[in-house]
């Protein structure tokens, strides 16, 4: 008996959707909202999108489009968020997705029974058993908040929930910190650090970042990247020198000194945060060690009246309707062998789908990581023994991010075409296991 059971129904649910029906594999597959595109779907009424209305997303149409669904030819480079949902539901639309959805149904739980198949509830209700679960449950929706010593009496919240600069907040005439220097924290603060808009806003740097602009050249950025068979040392070592050469130093901005090089860090991309500081629009903070009720202390002794705390602090990745037995989740960091299955000959029916910070593009990633799994499912393919499973996983987890600074955000970093190339490699060796066995 070989069927799956979908959790979700963003890019990366949709995508093996349609893979496994292509392929003629059975599946149920669930939503826990009445709509598709997870948080790209501005407003979501399952409260998980952290879409703010004025996002456009980073990387460019060329990288993100779908293989067999290009993107509209007159897209901007780089897209408005309601372009990509309208992108996603066409794609949906396109090849008869929808009515195989059951929207409105979450998954309470997904439990593994004694003969290996797994059982879910959904919606109280008893579904299985399936033979394989593919979890797309997105993760980019549970808020990571630093825990910072004592009470704030102004507004304090995380940036999934902001969406603009009068909801749910009226930013107009507030002094606001803005916690982060990730790409939310750099576009929201650019935003609200408008002269219009805030009284006063800093930005808040526990550590020194490289901004990279979006163009070079006239060109999108991620257009230029050189080939997944390119070695990785060296082609980060040429990514850091033009950064370098394009940017300049960053503390000529008011920013700390970064103490890592170029794409050590999962990039922060603005072509306008940095004009924005250059412009004493916004003011650079170190970080908040106190709460002193209306004010906020920070690292060097300084104190600012603030209305308005934002933390743009990223997410932790979270499943709450799997056993803690079935996931080996440590520290924000899930081992899985090619990101998608653990090594453990037990949970090889649960793989995840779309569960990585891939360079430059999530939106397509489990479109390629669907073909590995359609072809285990359809016996085209055989995954490697645990113990090279094991070995594999640390080699690529060394390649892909061993680089990085340590960091929570940086457990599931790998870098696209590297990963597509080593991918195909990898279908090829689990076609000739299959055949030798």
């Amino acid at each position: 008996m070989t069927r799956v059971l979908i959790i979700g129904a963003g890019c990366s649910g949709f995508t093996t959707a349609k893979r496994l029906k292509d392929a003629g594999v059975a599946f149920d597959w669930f939503e826990m909202s009445d709509r598709i595109g997870g948080n790209w779907a501005y407003g979501n009424p399952n409260g998980r999108s952290a879409a703010y209305q004025s996002l456009h997303i980073d990387t460019s149409k060329w990288r993100l489009a779908f293989e067999d669904f290009p993107v509209p030819a007159n897209w901007p480079d780089f897209p408005h968020h309601s372009l990509i949902n309208d992108y996603f539901n066409a794609y949906v639309n396109h090849f008869g997705l929808r009515p195989l959805i059951h929207f409105n149904h979450e998954v309470q739980s997904v439990r593994q029974h004694e003969d290996a198949t797994w059982h879910a509830t959904v919606n109280g209700d008893a579904r299985g058993p399936y033979s394989h679960v593919a979890v797309a449950n997105g993760h980019h929706w549970c808020p990571n908040i630093p825990d910072i010593p004592g009470h704030f009496d102004g507004i304090e919240m995380h940036a999934r929930d902001y969406r603009t600069p009068f909801e749910p907040v009226n930013m107009v005439g507030k002094r606001i910190v803005v916690v982060g220097l990730g790409n939310t924290a750099v576009d929201i603060a650019s935003e609200l650090g408008q002269r219009t808009i805030a009284a006063r806003l800093w930005v808040r740097a526990r550590r020194g970042v490289w901004v990279l602009p979006k163009y070079r050249n006239g060109q999108p950025m991620d257009k230029t990247i050189l080939p997944g068979w390119f070695p990785l040392g060296l082609k980060r070592r040429l990514g850091a020198a033009a950064v370098k050469k394009m940017v300049g130093r960053m503390e000529d901005f008011g920013l700390p000194t970064p103490d890592h090089e170029p794409l050590e860090a999962h990039p922060t991309v603005s072509s306008e945060f940095l004009a924005r500081l250059g412009s004493g629009d916004i003011a650079v903070k170190p970080m908040v060690s106190e709460k002193v009720g209306s004010e906020l202390v920070f690292a060097d002794g300084s104190r600012e009246t603030v209305d308005v705390l934002i933390h743009a602090t990223g997410y932790r990745l979270s499943f709450p309707f799997l056993d803690a037995r079935d996931v080996a989740l440590k520290d924000n960091h899930l081992p899985l062998f090619k990101r998608m299955v653990q090594a453990e000959p037990r949970l090889h029916g649960l793989w995840f789908m779309g569960l990585a910070q891939p360079l430059p593009t999530l939106v397509n990633f489990a479109e390629q990581q669907s073909k590995l799994f359609v072809a285990h499912l359809t016996g085209a393919y055989t995954l490697p023994s645990p113990s090279d499973m094991a070995r594999i996983i640390a080699a690529d987890e060394a390649a892909h991010k061993g680089h990085y600074y340590s960091s929570p955000r940086h457990t599931i970093q790998v870098d696209f075409d590297r990963y597509c190339h080593d991918l195909r490699a990898e279908m090829t060796r689990g076609a000739k296991r299959k055949v030798a066995a």
